[in-house]
Formats: structure tokens, sequence, C-alpha cells
């Protein structure tokens, strides 16, 4: 469950994704190159975790609404950069999120979040719903390609959910969350409304090859994540 995954590791958590170059120069970049000129904007970040994307959004000028389904993320986001102009709450993107209004925002950044979701298509209904016709959905999930080769799964066009170890403060921790055939992804974007206007593989930012020279090399000739902008068409 992504609630207690995420209250389990807690500050350290919110220190790996501050400092490590994958979060640093890879994703976050990669999520705002997509999201563009965010000053004056209503924006929706969901799953904020520890609130690094949120404390940039800010930085560029937009109104930040966060929401977690972990207690202990949206604490730490609060504490990072919550105040007038960012505001966090706990909720459940596999439930309604029936506190706010229909059109309420002119963009939602989802980084690195839907995976955690076995169905997408009530999450991306919710956030349609929310979202301003004419406005962006901007999200980052896990390379369904990467994610079939790396756990050596010998179906790749099934959805399933995989158990994945990652080091945090030099402890290994187990972490769970569903992968799925890059065409689901698709269809359940256009099922719930969307129109993706952009898929992006991105590039590490330049800044990588000094700091992790192997992690830069990695970045630039494999599949890690995969980018997409999806458009709430207007009326």
């Amino acid at each position: 469950m992504a609630e207690q995954q995420y209250d389990d590791l807690g500050a350290d958590y919110a220190r790996h994704t501050g400092t490590n170059v994958v979060n640093v120069h890879y994703d976050r970049p990669a999520i705002l190159a997509l999201a563009g000129e965010v000053s004056g904007r209503r924006v929706l970040d969901v799953g904020c975790a520890a609130g690094h994307l949120a404390a940039r959004l800010v930085e560029r000028g937009a109104s930040v609404t966060g929401i977690d389904v972990s207690a202990e993320m949206v604490r730490l986001a609060d504490e990072r950069c919550g105040g007038e102009r960012a505001r966090f709450h706990r909720a459940d993107l596999a439930r309604p999120l029936d506190f706010l209004a229909d059109d309420s925002f002119d963009l939602v950044t989802a980084s690195l979040v839907l995976h955690y979701l076995e169905d997408w298509g009530p999450a991306l209904r919710e956030l349609r719903r929310v979202l301003r016709p004419g406005g962006a959905l901007v999200m980052s999930i896990h390379h369904p390609g990467e994610d079939w080769h790396w756990f050596g799964r010998p179906d790749y066009f099934r959805t399933e959910q995989v158990t994945d170890e990652w080091v945090i403060a030099g402890q290994p921790r187990r972490v769970r969350f569903y992968r799925r055939p890059l065409g689901q992804a698709f269809a359940a974007l256009r099922q719930a409304g969307f129109e993706v206007d952009q898929l992006v593989e991105p590039a590490p930012a330049t800044a990588c090859a000094e700091l992790d020279p192997e992690w830069f090399e990695l970045l630039s000739t494999q599949p890690r994540f995969l980018y997409f902008r999806a458009v709430n068409p207007a009326a």
C-alpha cells in the first residue's frame, strides 16, 4: 500500500528525492519542461510527496494544491513550502477528490504516481473533472519497456504488481507498484477523455554528466521514465 510505504520512508525519502540525480536532473526538469509557463496558473500536484516539485512550481509563479496519500509526505511538503501559494492535503487518488471543484485547475502534474494504481480509469476521470477545458495533465510513469525488461516478466502485455528494492539512507526498502503495456496507458488516457499531444522520452540535464557520469550514461542510452502531456479538450 503506497500510504504505508511512504509513511515509513518519511524524511529519508524526502532527502533522497531532494538530492539524487534521477529526480533532480531527469524527472523534475522533464515535468517542468512539459508544464511550460506556470506563472499565475492554478496547479494540482498529484502525489506531491515531500513537495520538491511543488516548490519549483511556486518558484515559477504558480499557485499549487498538493495531494498525497501519505500523511507523512503531506506534513513534509507543508513544512517545505506550505503557505499562501501552496496548500497540501492528504487524499487518496483511488477515491473521488470531492473537496476539489470542477474546472478548478489550469494544470495537473503527476510525477511518478499513477503506477501505484492498478486501474487508472477513475483517477484520470477525476483529474479531468477538476481540470479546466484546455488545461493539461503532465505526468511521468515508469517506462513500460524498462519495467518489463528490468523485472524479467514473461508477458509484456499483462498489467501486474511488481516489487522493487531501493536503497535509501543506506537501507534496502521494498516498494510495490504496477507495470502495464504502453498501449494500455494510452487507452486509459483516451477513455478518460484526454487527448495526448506529447509523448517524451527525455535526456538527462547536462549537469548530471559531471555529478554522476554513470547515471548520465544510463539515462542517455536506456529508457527509464515516460512522459505524457494530455489535454482536456474544450467542449
